[in-house]
């Protein structure tokens, strides 16, 4: 992708966005993940019903009277993308690949969190480390996240998810709210590190998926390939069979990854390629919101 061409597609996704992210940071945001820690402010003189666990008993000692830690709520946050750049990302129907659902899902949340004066950082990989950016606040540099995920080509075709939470883990040792933003095709077992992670952060997995990745039409005899290893594979969409075990196959593989994330206690938003992302995103915030207010 020329220079230039990656300009005005950053532009056109800015204004596709701008809309959206008045949506989220309209409130949602700031009640879901505003507040998620406490930091030292200042100390001062013991009061009558203060809690006792909260003394400093260095200072205490020093003044000769009880002396508490004030803390007030944490205003800055860590947004962190850790985005899926394998090559299943090129597949897409209707002329949109899931790449190009991911890459505005990501701009996205990095202006959602800029707007509430968060800091952003962004991970890419494949089946390896691709691109590290660490967090930092600003247009500009939300500008520059957009634009090495366009431009980016990936060295590598896998997909390897428990390798980059570990990453993540390596290169954010303070508490993030993590977007893990994947088709989540990967054939190995990454149940380990997403439950290490969802301790260590607040870990938000995002699912794009393609319709055609669900169910498939009656299109003749057709190929598969596989991207990520090369195969490519003969079959009749034609018969009924083959697209019921197709469904199966599918749903299976959705109710796998499902529970994965259940079990590992990290909440997942399922966007279609191709369909409307703001109704799952905005339902999202909503159910987030009725949990914290609980």
């Amino acid at each position: 992708m020329l220079a230039s061409e990656i300009i005005k597609k950053i532009r056109r996704i800015e204004i596709r966005t701008r809309r959206i992210v008045d949506q989220i940071t309209g409130g949602a945001y700031k009640s879901v993940f505003k507040g998620q820690g406490m930091e030292f402010d200042e100390v001062r003189e013991y009061q009558e019903g203060d809690d006792v666990r909260s003394i400093d008993w260095n200072v205490s000692a020093r003044m000769g009277h009880p002396f508490i830690k004030k803390f007030v709520e944490e205003r800055e946050m860590t947004v962190f993308l850790l985005v899926d750049v394998s090559a299943s990302g090129f597949f897409g129907s209707n002329g949109k690949s899931k790449l190009e659902t991911i890459a505005e899902l990501s701009a996205l949340l990095a202006f959602s969190a800029i707007r509430n004066q968060d800091q952003v950082g962004l991970l890419l990989f494949s089946d390896q480390d691709e691109l590290f950016i660490p967090p930092k606040k600003g247009k500009s540099h939300v500008l520059r996240l957009i634009r090495e995920l366009l431009a980016h080509k990936s060295q590598n075709k896998g997909t390897d998810i428990g390798r980059a939470l570990k990453q993540l883990n390596r290169v954010q040792k303070k508490k993030a709210v993590v977007f893990l933003i994947s088709d989540m095709i990967d054939k190995k077992d990454f149940s380990k590190e997403l439950k290490i992670s969802s301790k260590r952060h607040d870990l938000i997995g995002i699912h794009v998926s393609d319709q055609r990745e669900q169910k498939i039409s009656k299109s003749g005899i057709i190929n598969f390939e596989d991207s990520e290893s090369g195969t490519i594979t003969f079959a009749n969409t034609i018969s009924s069979k083959f697209r019921s075990v197709y469904q199966n196959i599918s749903t299976k593989r959705s109710d796998i990854n499902d529970k994965l994330f259940k079990d590992s206690g990290v909440d997942l938003i399922k966007i279609t390629n191709g369909e409307d992302y703001i109704k799952p995103l905005m339902s999202f915030f909503k159910k987030r919101e009725k949990k914290k207010s609980k």
